[in-house]
């Protein structure tokens, strides 16, 4: 009896403690036409694009065999995952890793230390990521806070008329004082999203729809006029439901909202995405650029159309009515304070545009990874020029709260991403000339 009581609470325990889920990728080229009009060597998984999604449960870890048939470097990032005592597993090239030298392999450790929601997987060396690899990767709560009978997942991408690594040599062509032919195209499920398929709702369901902008550059707003969203999850953070007209969402954001089916199929509908960039010139049909996708309740049913609706009149996200469900206190005492300014810096990228940084320095990747000389340096470590003037460095103490005011004096939204962390937006508004978020 005894032996059998310690066998049950073992399982218990080892159940307690998740599952090992290993995924193998095979990172390569492949010529391939996403968007139905250009046909260019993007980077694919086993072969193949759209990359298929990840999926763990709750306490779950994450084995990835990655495999390196690129000719150049390639490393891989878990967006929105913690890391903790697994820094080397972040996936930043010259950062917290050197990369996957080509035809090397290399297992990503994931262990996803009870968090869960909506992240993404991407890379994080040079511009795989513009050139395709990407993917989302979902962590399945075992008791979900909020009730649902569907999970879907809807997945957004900027796709380019060429690789990402080719743009300097067509500098030319594509300088904005000339007619610009090279506006991305949209992706809608990893569809062109002329061409994306319905998402099908059943009457009286309860849906939760799983929106990722997996975007390297550009802006989304999602909508399903006719149907209210309630925000219940952002950036892999549960909130209290949040009642919204639609989703504005930067790249890298993903959010989770619940949508209750209308009690009938007498209509089908359609859900709006536009597609849009504050820096880059506007253009009709280009920037911004609007889809209509079908949301089909029955085949063959009339579609239910509205009247077209001002931004202004609808009701979008403010993450400061966004009150996360574990309810955390304000981080205090503060123990340091450091200022970030945007700055712009010359010579100009491939597309004419000039080149920005968070500090005095455009920033250069250091010879040696930022996390080796952390671990090798000794007291030097604690020295912010051990990094490299270029890398713009802070050096804090384990476990200060610190206060970040990020300065923006262009005018234009620019989006902020913390490898590691999730923060606590205190203050938000005009600076002088400036805008400033703390």
């Amino acid at each position: 009896m005894l032996l059998l009581l310690g066998i049950i609470q073992l399982f218990g325990i080892l159940r307690a403690l998740g599952a090992r889920v290993e995924v193998d990728w095979d990172v390569g080229y492949l010529n391939i036409s996403r968007d139905g009009y250009s046909t260019w060597q993007a980077v694919g998984v086993n072969g193949r694009q759209p990359i298929a999604p990840v999926y763990v449960d709750e306490g779950d870890t994450l084995l990835l065999n990655v495999h390196n048939s690129l000719d150049k470097p390639v490393s891989l990032h878990s967006h929105g995952l913690f890391q903790r005592n697994a820094t080397y597993y972040d996936g930043v090239g010259m950062v917290t890793e050197c990369g996957i030298p080509p035809s090397e392999s290399f297992t990503y450790v994931i262990d996803t230390g009870g968090q869960t929601g909506t992240f993404w997987i991407h890379g994080h060396y040079g511009s795989e990521v513009a050139n395709g690899l990407r993917a989302p990767f979902i962590i399945r709560e075992k008791a979900p806070a909020v009730q649902y009978d569907e999970d879907v997942l809807i997945t957004l991408e900027d796709w380019l008329q060429m690789p990402y690594d080719s743009m300097g040599a067509e500098e030319e062509q594509l300088r904005f004082d000339h007619l610009f032919p090279n506006y991305p195209t949209v992706l809608i499920n990893g569809i062109d999203g002329n061409r994306s398929q319905p998402i099908h709702f059943r009457p009286g369901k309860r849906y939760r729809l799983r929106v990722v902008s997996m975007s390297a550059s550009y802006w989304f707003k999602f909508r399903l006029p006719g149907h209210k969203l309630e925000i219940v999850e952002s950036d892999g953070i549960a909130i209290e439901p949040l009642a919204v007209d639609g989703l504005d969402m930067c790249p890298g954001q993903r959010y989770s909202v619940l949508v209750t089916a209308h009690d009938t199929d007498a209509f089908n509908f359609r859900f709006n995405v536009t597609f849009y960039a504050e820096y880059v010139p506007k253009l009709a049909d280009f920037n911004p650029r609007h889809y209509e996708i079908p949301l089909v309740y029955r085949q063959g049913a009339p579609t239910r159309r509205y009247s077209i609706v001002g931004d202004d009149k609808l009701v979008w996200q403010d993450e400061f009515a966004m009150v996360p469900r574990n309810r955390q206190p304000l981080l205090e005492p503060v123990d340091r304070r450091i200022t970030v300014s945007k700055q712009e810096h010359t010579p100009y990228d491939g597309f004419g545009l000039p080149t920005y940084s968070l500090g005095d320095y455009a920033y250069t990747h250091p010879m040696v990874p930022s996390l080796i000389t952390a671990l090798t340096t000794g007291d030097w470590a604690n020295n912010s020029l051990a990094y490299g003037p270029q890398t713009n460095t802070h050096v804090v103490e384990y476990m200060e709260v610190v206060e970040l005011m990020l300065v923006n004096p262009s005018g234009k939204d620019h989006s902020i991403h913390m490898h590691g962390y999730v923060f606590q937006v205190v203050e938000l508004g005009p600076m002088g000339n400036a805008s400033a978020t703390q």
